[in-house]
């Protein structure tokens, strides 16, 4: 029997992505990000709800452009500053040690140290309560050369991400390979309704 939780914010996992802008006075921020994911293939688009208490909401509207930056378990404690500092009164990649480097597509900062970046130009907003979605068209992918396979592609098992609990406010590493999608269902009866 299923039990009632009520009407709460309980995805799990949830990503540990951390979102790249430059503030109106063009200097590099970041922010830890969990409501998030990609929205669209085509065009290929990424989404972003943030609060608009956050620093990173206005640099937004103002950029017209962000960054998707996915960090590998070993910047877990950087990660986790991230989201507790705000931009507006810290330098958080001084104080991470973290280097911003300009995305050549987009006027956003990346995170050099993390394994995979995506670039998106702002194209649509929506308030919808509390936060407000930011939706970004992907204008590039960008990988370290060690962490993408041999057929060219980005490899989970080499950027190691990380996921995050809000059950339990904890992050998690990635786990066992449990089947190839798109295949391990086919052995199951396909019966037209």
């Amino acid at each position: 029997m299923k039990q009632s939780l009520g009407a709460k914010t309980i995805a799990c996992p949830s990503p540990v992505w951390c979102i790249g802008s430059y503030d109106k006075n063009n200097k590099p921020n970041i922010m830890t990000a969990s409501w998030a994911g990609i929205c669209c293939s085509s065009p290929p688009a990424i989404s972003v709800s943030l609060r608009k208490a956050t620093y990173t909401y206005h640099s937004l509207f103002d950029s017209k452009a962000f960054t998707v930056n996915i960090p590998s378990q070993r910047y877990a404690k950087e990660v986790d500053y991230i989201g507790m500092a705000s931009g507006k009164d810290t330098d958080k990649f001084h104080v991470t040690g973290l280097t911003p480097v300009h995305s050549d597509k987009v006027n956003a900062p990346f995170v050099k140290e993390f394994p995979l970046i995506i670039e998106c130009k702002l194209i649509h907003h929506h308030e919808i309560g509390l936060h407000t979605q930011f939706v970004g068209e992907i204008v590039d992918v960008k990988a370290d050369s060690d962490a993408i396979s041999e057929n060219g592609k980005a490899d989970i098992k080499k950027i190691q991400p990380f996921l995050f609990s809000v059950t339990n406010r904890t992050y998690y590493g990635i786990g066992q390979i449990i089947g190839k999608a798109f295949k391990i269902g086919k052995d199951l009866p396909n019966k037209a309704l």
